[in-house]
């Protein structure tokens, strides 16, 4: 399952590096206990996330996965698990979590 999921992230259209407020994407492997994938994306604003989940591409992209997850039996029909494509789901669940950023820092700057 872990290299299907990967296979399928990696194939994905790529529609979301166009959406408005869109900043950042990145698919995390577990590395030990754990078969649970991270999917982490940064958005200008929660307004801007939102707009993409109402967006076309993004109902196009996920309504095919949530087609092909149903006629197998699998899911809840929701497509929301991402990764889905040809031959099923390649995960099983998703959740939804959102942070607000707290803290944040990087490399200090010489000069």
């Amino acid at each position: 399952m872990r290299r299907e999921l990967e296979k399928r992230f990696a194939g994905r259209a790529g529609m979301v590096e166009s959406a408005d407020g869109f900043e950042w994407f990145e698919l995390l492997r577990p590395v030990e206990g754990s078969d649970r994938y991270l999917v982490y994306t940064r958005w200008r604003s929660e307004e801007d996330f939102r707009r993409w989940q109402e967006s076309r591409a993004f109902q196009a992209g996920h309504a095919q996965a949530a087609a092909e997850a149903a006629a197998q039996g699998h899911g809840h029909g929701q497509g929301h698990g991402h990764g889905h494509g040809q031959g099923g789901p390649a995960a099983t669940d998703s959740e939804l979590w959102t942070f607000e950023v707290v803290e944040s820092t990087g490399p200090k700057q010489e000069g």
